[in-house]
């Protein structure tokens, strides 16, 4: 069976030791390295722990026969582009990121740093880590159906402050939000 630990391994910059020692119970990289490689069988058992400590959905490790998976075929260094040696699975960051639902806001109008025509993916958190979000921008909900989005400045147990993006806004508060969604990608065309 062709897995793809070692691409999601290191596309989170992890090596065999670290991902060894978040199995549950820890093992060795030795024996990380052969499930990669394939010479010691991936049981589901494995594919479990495996997940785990990468923190992606078990399904996420196996490959199937239906489409085409794009590569990973360059990085850029301080010396320009080089090629990889071999070529690897590209894993969508969306696919990485386990907790909270998934969302996506398209922008027709540019404002700061966003421009006409981006896609900004958004994950959905709960209350309890609203305190994670300061600093970083964020989804809102409010009554009947609208949103707000902005920087998020401040919080309280009640109440969270919201900075919108561009020049002359003022900042907006919101009473007791039942979930915000933090900003993860933004998606630009070239």
């Amino acid at each position: 069976m062709i897995n793809r630990i070692r691409d999601i391994r290191r596309q989170k910059g992890m090596t065999l030791a670290d991902v060894a020692a978040r199995c549950s119970p820890p093992t060795t990289a030795q024996t990380i390295g052969r499930l990669e490689t394939g010479t010691r069988n991936l049981s589901l058992i494995w594919m479990n722990r495996i997940a785990l400590a990468l923190e992606v959905d078990p399904e996420l490790l196996v490959r199937g026969d239906a489409a085409e998976q794009a590569k990973m075929v360059a990085r850029l260094t301080d010396v320009g582009a080089e090629a990889l040696t071999t070529p690897r699975d590209a894993i969508l960051p969306s696919e990485l990121v386990g907790e909270g639902t998934q969302m996506a806001m398209s922008v027709e109008t540019g404002a700061g740093d966003y421009r006409s025509g981006d896609q900004i993916w958004l994950r959905q958190m709960q209350p309890e880590s609203f305190s994670k979000l300061v600093n970083r921008d964020v989804l809102a909900p409010r009554p009947g159906g609208r949103f707000v989005f902005g920087r998020l400045i401040d919080r309280d147990e009640h109440r969270i402050a919201l900075l919108p993006p561009g020049i002359g806004h003022r900042q907006l508060v919101i009473d007791s939000p039942p979930w915000l969604a933090v900003a993860e990608m933004l998606v630009r065309k070239l």
